[in-house]
């Protein structure tokens, strides 16, 4: 059993569902591993890509991270009964002469590739991921199949911004979705405010409405919003500053907002959880995690961050890792986080669960399909196949 070859190409996503809508010139690198398994008669493939907000990595993939794999001989990648690709193994070969810290953006050309790692060995297993997932880590498999989620997305539009809002907050709450997320922070406070009360309107309560500064306020702007906020009752305010480092502005901002932060996002290694952990001014069983499974080095390294803030007495249902795919959402399956992050017309077509997923009042089931399922969403699979045939 091993890993014959693996391919990389980076494509342009957009924050709107109409992808002619500018948005930065975002990226994501999809990854395709083929495996010398075959399955009716087809080679297992594993299949990946770079989540969102942090650009394909394709360079650091060919340049340093596919080699490695590809030269490390077939039995150091392979579990103990050489029965699967060992995916913990996969990563140790990745990271082989890496120097610690200076992490840059590796973290996600690493998370890209062990995404598509655990997705052929789930495969080659015949497992769902959550399923195989579990086991991996000593997990029993998910009582109920069904994790919570939220609907993502609320990107200030160049036009009828609020109308737009509205029409897209309208179609989450159609969808099943009873909890949405919305963007804040590209303008002044007072159209911040305008924005969010377009969208509590819409809501039964303001604690079904999460809002994210995605690291845009500085100092100043960043205690006003605080102060602003607090009396609105939110489910949570993401990423409230402009330096995810910058913890002495969130402490100070988190007492005077007083409701739940929601961070991690931008937070990439161990070694900067451990600093959230000790100067974030967070509270278990009130705050909210929100590191993302890809970009924190793969699983791998994700599996850690959780074990550190559970060592220190947080409930793993503090845990929704960003994302917003399919992936994220075995991985609060299997690992019992609190729910998943879902973007139901964002960065289309990786956005989204599969394409006969039903939410039903805030949770969907889990996926049945061998793998991570992304070969249940037609339009992301024939991008797969396509691009990386």
């Amino acid at each position: 059993m091993q890993i014959l070859d693996i391919r990389e190409r980076t494509v342009a996503i957009s924050r709107f569902p109409d992808p002619k809508l500018c948005s930065g010139g975002l990226t994501t690198s999809m990854v395709a591993v083929t495996t010398d398994v075959l399955r009716d008669g087809e080679p297992v493939v594993g299949y990946g890509f770079s989540s969102f907000g942090r650009y394909g990595q394709g360079g650091l993939m060919r340049e340093r991270f596919m080699p490695r794999i590809l030269a490390t001989p077939a039995p150091d990648l392979q579990t103990d009964d050489r029965t699967n690709l060992d995916p913990f193994r996969v990563w140790a070969s990745m990271m082989a002469g890496e120097k610690p810290g200076g992490h840059g953006e590796r973290c996600v050309a690493v998370g890209t590739l062990d995404m598509a790692v655990w997705d052929a060995a789930a495969k080659i297993a015949g497992l769902p991921l959550y399923r195989f997932l579990a086991d991996r880590v000593g997990r029993p498999p998910p009582e109920r199949r069904q994790v919570a989620v939220y609907a993502s997305g609320g990107y200030p539009y160049p036009g009828d911004d609020i109308q737009r809002l509205r029409e897209e907050i309208r179609r989450f709450l159609a969808q099943g979705y009873t909890r949405v997320k919305m963007k804040i922070g590209a303008g002044p406070i007072e159209q911040d405010v305008r924005r969010i009360e377009a969208a509590l309107d819409l809501l039964p309560r303001g604690d079904c409405l999460a809002v994210d500064a995605m690291n845009s306020l500085d100092r100043e702007r960043c205690l006003q919003a605080a102060k602003v906020l607090a009396p609105l009752g939110l489910w949570w305010f993401e990423d409230i500053c402009d330096d995810p480092l910058d913890f002495e502005t969130q402490s100070e901002a988190a007492l005077r907002y007083g409701g739940p932060i929601a961070t991690g996002e931008a937070l990439f290694s161990l070694a900067e959880a451990r600093l959230l952990r000790r100067y974030g001014a967070l509270q278990p069983g009130k705050d909210v995690l929100l590191f993302d499974p890809v970009h924190c080095y793969g699983l791998s390294h994700y599996l850690d961050i959780v074990a550190l803030f559970e060592a220190e007495g947080w409930p793993r249902e503090a845990f929704w890792p960003h994302g917003g795919h399919v992936f994220s959402l075995h991985v609060a399956g299997a690992l019992g986080l609190g729910g998943s992050e879902v973007n139901p017309t964002s960065f289309q077509p990786f956005g989204g669960l599969a394409d006969d997923a039903v939410v039903t009042v805030g949770s969907t089931d889990l996926p049945e399909s061998p793998g991570i399922g992304l070969e249940t969403r037609r339009e992301l699979f024939a991008l797969l196949r396509r691009s990386l045939a």
